[in-house]
């Protein structure tokens, strides 16, 4: 579904932002990308989804380079959450939601009982249906990036593209956004993310990739790549990787930092 191939990218000649990036993502696959700050995570996403330009490389959905793609045809394969929005306009949490069938409506048409009935049931499957008719400028910070999420599944791309998807989410509404990430997968919708959180790619991927100073230095499967020697290497800090039981007669592996004391 997706395909990226040799990418490349810099604001000017002197440095360069990411290079040698490449990786395929199929229909139902979801790849982590973990890394820390400054390393090119938003820059890669940005580009994915063509708000920036490759240096060099190439980006494909299918065999189809995004750079033959107009706007409204980009935005039917490709959806995207960047890691902040600052609304301006006090629209309804419905409205902004409805924004998400934009790439479905000719240029002076409403949206139908359809559009309408998508992002409703967009809004609930996120869980924020008491926010529906709050104006988006009057909820809190991660109460905005579940509306964002919302309007992301109303739009009803092939391929997801999430910038640090729960960076402002409380913990419960961390796990949330991560079971709708699982659940979006196993309807073949093809999903990158970027984290922070290690523990977030045993939970929600079934790929990672390890980003450092630009280049992926590892990607694979999450239990092969995240390491306690390749998380030493993004974080510089020591890390434990332990199981633990999930109830259910499974383990699970966490992410420890060793704090001296």
């Amino acid at each position: 579904m997706l395909d990226v191939k040799d990418a490349a990218f810099s604001y000017n000649k002197n440095g360069c932002i990411f290079e040698d990036i490449s990786f395929s993502v199929k229909a139902g696959d979801v790849l982590c990308i973990l890394g820390s700050n400054g390393s090119g995570k938003t820059t890669l996403i940005r580009c994915i989804c063509n708000l920036l330009k490759l240096q060099s490389g190439s980006v494909s959905i299918g065999e189809r380079n995004i750079k033959y793609f107009g706007e409204r045809d980009l935005a039917r394969y490709i959806s995207y959450i960047p890691q902040m929005h600052n609304p301006t306009f006090p629209y309804s949490v419905l409205d902004v939601v409805l924004m998400g069938r934009t790439p479905y409506l000719n240029p002076f048409s409403a949206p139908s009982k359809r559009d309408i009935a998508i992002a409703k049931s967009a809004i609930d499957s996120v869980g924020v249906n008491h926010l529906i008719d709050k104006p988006y400028t009057e909820i809190s910070g991660g109460e905005r990036q579940l509306v964002l999420f919302a309007r992301a599944l109303a739009q009803q791309p092939k391929i997801l593209l999430l910038d640090e998807p729960t960076s402002h989410l409380d913990f419960g509404n961390q796990v949330r956004v991560l079971k709708i990430i699982k659940k979006l997968a196993d309807t073949g919708l093809s999903i990158v993310m970027t984290s922070h959180f290690p523990d977030h790619a045993f939970i929600a991927s079934n790929m990672t990739a390890i980003m450092k100073d630009g280049r992926f230095i590892d990607i694979g499967n999450p239990d092969d790549v995240v390491t306690e020697k390749n998380l030493k290497k993004i974080y510089a800090i020591d890390v434990k990787i332990v199981q633990v039981s999930n109830g259910k007669n499974n383990e699970i592996k966490v992410c420890v930092p060793i704090i001296d004391q």
